[in-house]
C-alpha cells in the first residue's frame, strides 16, 4: 500500500429518486462537447480507464477478461467528453431495472480544475434522466477524487449508505 493509500476503504452510496432533485451545473462548451463512445475493443477502453482512473486506484476493469468487459460495456451506455479534438473523460451509463447506475465518470488529469467534472456530471444525470430512470444511483470511496462526493451531493444526491471495511488488496499499489 502506497503511503497515501487509507487502511480503511470506506464506500458511499448514493441517490437520486426525482428529476426535480436534479441540480445541473453545465457549462457553455465552446471548444468541445460530449458524444456518444464505442469502445473498438478491450484495449481502447482499458487506455480511458487508466488515463481517467489509474491515480485513483480504478483497478476493476483492468482485472477483466477480454470477454467479460466487452460484454459489460455492450450492457451500458458510454459517453466521452472532447476538448479540441482530444478526449478528456468519460462517463459509463447501466441501466438496472428501473434505475440507471453512473458506473464510471472521470477527466483525465489534465482536465481537471475547468469544472468540466460538474458538466459531465450534469450531463450523465440528464441521460440517465431521459433514459427512463426511476432513480439515478452512483458511489464513490475515499480513493476517488476529493471533489467526488461533493460534486455528486450539490447535483442533487443523496448518501443512502456509507460502508467501511479493510482496503482491498487490489487497492494497494
Amino acid at each position: 500500500m502506497t503511503m497515501d493509500t487509507p487502511d480503511t476503504l470506506i464506500t458511499w452510496y448514493l441517490e437520486m429518486t426525482h428529476r426535480a432533485e436534479f441540480r445541473p451545473a453545465f457549462m457553455r462548451l465552446t471548444d468541445g462537447g460530449i458524444e456518444r463512445w464505442q469502445p473498438a475493443s478491450a484495449e481502447a477502453y482499458r487506455a480511458m480507464y487508466t488515463a481517467v482512473g489509474s491515480q485513483y486506484a480504478w483497478r476493476d476493469r483492468l482485472l477483466m477478461p477480454d470477454e467479460a468487459l466487452m460484454a459489460a460495456l455492450a450492457a451500458a451506455e458510454l459517453h466521452r467528453l472532447v476538448m479540441s479534438g482530444e478526449p478528456a473523460g468519460y462517463v459509463e451509463l447501466l441501466p438496472i431495472s428501473a434505475a440507471v447506475s453512473i458506473e464510471y465518470l472521470g477527466l483525465i488529469p489534465s482536465f481537471h480544475g475547468r469544472g468540466l467534472g460538474k458538466h459531465l456530471l450534469s450531463y450523465a444525470i440528464a441521460r440517465a434522466w431521459e433514459m427512463g430512470a426511476e432513480r439515478v444511483i452512483v458511489h464513490t470511496c475515499n480513493l476517488d477524487a476529493p471533489q467526488a462526493l461533493d460534486n455528486y451531493l450539490k447535483r442533487g444526491f443523496r448518501i443512502v449508505r456509507e460502508t467501511h471495511e479493510p482496503m482491498p488488496e487490489r487497492y494497494r499499489a
